[in-house]
């Protein structure tokens, strides 16, 4: 029998990746008003059919460990919301908070998940989860690319918005998530063939990403990152 806290987490998960393919879609929709390459395009419906996918089977765990309740849906969260007077602008915010930086830590994340995973039903989700990641975050270094071709002014916007955006990934995923910080790291081996780990992982992860990932990927393209 599968604990409360497998039931909690894969129902979140549930809602998480329903709400990535709302922001996608909404995002897909500014990049055809942007007049985009196709293949961003293409690349963007892609993704929302696969975390689409990734809610169903995410849905499909979560009653195989006992559950029975709907996910919370969050309807303020299930788009985007212009900000700017540009389009551009907006699109650039999105495509480094959502992808650049959430999907690419995505990846190493997912694949901690599935190490321990044995569940079939957990384990067939996690397997299709990290396969898709891993196009999803090549997708936001790929937008990312192409609007620094369209706007000389993106290195610096980036620069200037990067502190307040990794501050939040910080306290999602970091030590400024008290869930996080507090964490002593006990998790059963049950829990973990469910597809789960200890909160302190992620933490670690993250500062992990921020190394291998953030910074390089960031500083190839001539944007100033946080300092060491």
């Amino acid at each position: 029998m599968a604990s409360e806290r497998v039931r909690e987490e894969w129902r979140a998960r549930i809602a998480a990746e329903y709400t990535s393919a709302a922001v996608t879609q909404h995002l897909v929709l500014w990049l055809i008003q942007l007049g985009a390459p196709p293949d961003l395009i293409e690349q963007g419906l892609a993704i929302v059919t696969d975390e689409l996918v990734h809610s169903r089977m995410s849905h499909e765990v979560y009653t195989a460990a006992g559950g029975s309740d709907p996910p919370a849906l969050d309807r303020d969260r299930l788009g985007l919301s212009r900000v700017h007077a540009a389009l551009e602008h907006d699109i650039l915010d999105t495509a480094v908070r959502v992808f650049c930086l959430g999907e690419t830590v995505a990846v190493p994340l997912f694949k901690h998940l599935r190490t321990k995973c044995t569940h079939a039903s957990a384990r067939a989700a996690l397997d299709r989860i990290l396969r898709d990641e891993v196009r999803h975050r090549d997708f936001g270094w790929d937008l990312l690319d192409f609007l620094l071709t369209i706007d000389d002014s993106v290195p610096e916007r980036v620069a200037t918005t990067l502190p307040a955006m990794m501050s939040d990934l910080e306290r999602s995923y970091g030590v400024g998530n008290a869930a996080i910080a507090d964490d002593d790291g006990v998790m059963t081996e049950e829990d973990r063939a469910w597809g789960l780990a200890p909160p302190r992982d992620y933490a670690d992860i993250l500062a992990r990403t921020i190394e291998r990932d953030y910074r390089p990927r960031f500083e190839a393209r001539g944007i100033a990152t946080l300092p060491t």
